[in-house]
C-alpha cells in the first residue's frame, strides 16, 4: 500500500538528487529511505529511480509518477488544513432560527459580523417563532435557535444573549406622545393593538399580568400576526402597543415610542441541542453573538419582571 510517507519521500529524493540530502530533509535514516523508495517501486510495479554513484536520476517513469505525487501531497495538505479549519468552526454551513423581532436589532449585526470573521461559513437565516426553533432544532433543521424565553423543550440547551425592556408605540399625534416617560396605568383608557395570544402566549400574559398590577385590562380592538402591521395599526391612530425596545428602530412615519417606568424586560437566548454543544460553528457563533452584543445585564431589579 503506498502511504503519504513513501511519496513524501519520493519527492525529497527527485528535488535533491542525492539519499543522503533527501533523508536529512525529511528527518529519517539513509536505510530508512532507501527502503522506502524500494517499496514505493514494488507497489507500482516498474522502476523509478536510477541509482548511479554520484546522483540519483528519475525513470521517465518516475518523472511521471513526480507529477501525481506532488498533486496527492497538495491534496493532502489542503484536506488537512480543511479539516482543521473545520475543527475550529471556520469552514462548514450554519442554519440559524430565529423571532420576527430580531431582524430589527440584534440579528443583523451578529449575522455580519460572523460573516467577516468565518466567510467560509455558509450561514442561511430562517424566520420561526420560538415553538417552530424548538421543533427544527430537535429534528436537527436547524442548528441554533435566536427567541425570547422561555425554552419548553428540556432537551434544548440555552445561553442569555441579551434583555430588553417593553415600550409604549403611540401615534406621534397622541397627547402622550408628549411625555417623555410613562406608566403603565398612563394607558389604562387606550385602545390596544396586539398579537394573537396562540402566537406569543409568555409575552401576551406577561403583559396582560403586568397590566392587571396596575389595576386595568387592556382593551385589545385589533390583532395582527406582525409588528410592522402592528406598528402601521398604531400609525392609523386605531391603538397602541408595546413592543420589545429594539422595535423602536423601525422608524415608521406616524409612531412614536416612549420608555415605560418599571417595564417587563424581555431576554433573548440562543438555543441549541444538546448533543450539538461541541459543534465548534456553533461555538463560534454563540461567542460573536455574545461579543456584538455584549454580555446580558444583570437580573432585573425594583419590581421589573422577565418575560
Amino acid at each position: 500500500m503506498i502511504e503519504l510517507r513513501h511519496l513524501r519521500h519520493f519527492v525529497a529524493l527527485a528535488e535533491e538528487e542525492h539519499f543522503g540530502r533527501a533523508a536529512e530533509r525529511v528527518f529519517v535514516v539513509q536505510q530508512a529511505l532507501s527502503n522506502s523508495i524500494r517499496n514505493l517501486e514494488e507497489e507500482v510495479g516498474v522502476p523509478l529511480v536510477l541509482r548511479t554513484t554520484r546522483r540519483v536520476q528519475l525513470t521517465p517513469a518516475g518523472q511521471e509518477f513526480l507529477i501525481g505525487a506532488r498533486e496527492t501531497l497538495a491534496a493532502a495538505t489542503q484536506s488537512i488544513e480543511r479539516a482543521r479549519r473545520a475543527a475550529r468552526g471556520e469552514v462548514g454551513r450554519l442554519t440559524v432560527g430565529f423571532v420576527s423581532g430580531l431582524a430589527f436589532g440584534g440579528l443583523p449585526e451578529i449575522v455580519r459580523t460572523f460573516r467577516e470573521l468565518y466567510p467560509n461559513v455558509s450561514v442561511d437565516l430562517r424566520e420561526q417563532t420560538a415553538a417552530e426553533q424548538e421543533a427544527a432544532l430537535r429534528a436537527g433543521l436547524i442548528d441554533v435557535g435566536l427567541m425570547l424565553l422561555p425554552v419548553r423543550d428540556p432537551s434544548l440547551d440555552s445561553r442569555p444573549l441579551w434583555r430588553q425592556p417593553l415600550v409604549a408605540a403611540l401615534p406621534a399625534e397622541h397627547p402622550l406622545a408628549r411625555k417623555r416617560k410613562l406608566k403603565i396605568s398612563d394607558l389604562a383608557a387606550e385602545p390596544f393593538v396586539f398579537f394573537p395570544r396562540h402566537l406569543r402566549a409568555t409575552y401576551f400574559d406577561q403583559v396582560m399580568r403586568w397590566c392587571a398590577s396596575a389595576g386595568f385590562a387592556p382593551h385589545v380592538v385589533q390583532e395582527a400576526i406582525e409588528v410592522p402591521t402592528l406598528l402601521s395599526l398604531v400609525a392609523a391612530g386605531v391603538g397602541v402597543f408595546l413592543p420589545i425596545e429594539f422595535f423602536s428602530r423601525l422608524s415608521l412615519a406616524g409612531v412614536v415610542y416612549r420608555p415605560l417606568e418599571q417595564a417587563p424586560i424581555v431576554e433573548i437566548v440562543s438555543v441549541w441541542s444538546r448533543p450539538q454543544t461541541k459543534n465548534p460553528i456553533i461555538i463560534a457563533f454563540l461567542q460573536v453573538a455574545e461579543q456584538v452584543i455584549g454580555p446580558p445585564d444583570q437580573p432585573p431589579v425594583d419590581g421589573e419582571q422577565i418575560l
